[in-house]
């Protein structure tokens, strides 16, 4: 076995054959792990996905949006049988040790080249445990370490008024300005919530940002966000909703479903949320806490999330 850093990796392989991933994070959350990965071919990375979910039976679930992607997998092993093409890639094991995640990839011939070689050359990536190299009709097998990071979820509401303004660009530069400050921001999805409602600025959306944090930092992502609302907001009724981990609770996500199909009441949000765990907060004022959890509720879902229920 050699061990490699992605510096180590990209002096020693310069082959025309190898294509870096851009970036690897991995999330934690008790035996589940969320590995975002951006891979260098947009649509070419689909194939992965496919492969991925076909071989190795901890994969709870795959995901690409464009050349992001997502698999939700458990801590344990996978006894892969790797055929070419019909098996050709996939997870043989996830376990999480101290401060670090680690994550077996194994791949026929190209498929191998990516577990190892490509992969190991990312950002995010502390290092390879490289065990074979792969490519052609060969093997390829390698151990991803990356740091353990934490899934954070800040649902945002109420930040225009009637005149001026729009909470989906506020938000998605609150998100854009704190990965200046070092906060990897992954995901900004608009929830389209119930278009009646008498309270609405125009097309009545919350937004939900999606961070992956280093342990015992979210408490000063949602000091930083709060403090950027104040700051951009227009309205006197913005609140936040704080979501930690990676499942969206049942009863959070049924009441998302409720507020995109009818009115719901403060007190609704603030029995839900203490009911599932959420904080919410307010920035200037309470009544945004209703779509802001909302928000939360939905944001794993993007096609549902969207749709306008009359």
């Amino acid at each position: 076995m050699e061990i490699l850093t992605p510096h180590d990796l990209k002096d020693k392989f310069q082959d025309p054959w190898i294509a870096p991933y851009q970036k690897v994070l991995t999330m934690v959350d008790g035996d589940q792990v969320e590995i975002v990965e951006y891979h260098p071919c947009i649509s070419g990375s689909q194939w992965m996905i496919y492969q991925y979910q076909r071989s190795s039976d901890i994969v709870l679930k795959a995901k690409r949006d464009g050349n992001r992607h997502t698999f939700l997998v458990k801590v344990g092993k996978s006894n892969l049988s790797l055929k070419p093409s019909l098996h050709a890639a996939g997870i043989e094991e996830v376990s999480v040790e101290g401060d670090e995640v680690k994550v077996v990839h194994a791949g026929l011939a190209g498929a191998g080249v990516g577990a190892a070689m490509c992969r190991g050359m990312a950002e995010g990536v502390k290092r390879v445990e490289l065990q074979d190299i792969g490519g052609g009709s060969k093997v390829g097998r390698a151990t991803v370490v990356t740091p353990r990071l934490q899934k954070v979820v800040i649902g945002i509401d109420d930040t225009d008024t009637k005149e001026e303004g729009a909470t989906w660009t506020l938000a998605h530069n609150v998100g854009a300005e704190l990965t200046k400050k070092g906060y990897q921001y992954i995901d900004h999805i608009t929830v389209q919530l119930y278009p009646h409602n008498p309270n609405k600025t125009q097309n009545c959306v919350a937004i939900a940002l999606v961070f992956a944090v280093e342990p015992g930092k979210k408490d000063k992502l949602v000091q930083e966000v709060v403090e950027l609302l104040k700051k951009g907001t227009l309205s006197d009724k913005t609140a936040i909703a704080v979501l930690e981990g990676i499942p969206v609770p049942e009863k959070l996500r049924s009441y998302g479903e409720s507020a995109k199909t009818s009115m719901l009441t403060l007190e609704d949000a603030e029995r839900v949320a203490e009911e599932v765990g959420v904080e919410l907060m307010e920035v200037t004022g309470s009544q945004g806490k209703i779509g802001a959890l909302a928000a939360l509720g939905m944001y794993d879902d993007i096609e549902e999330a969207v749709k306008v229920y009359y």
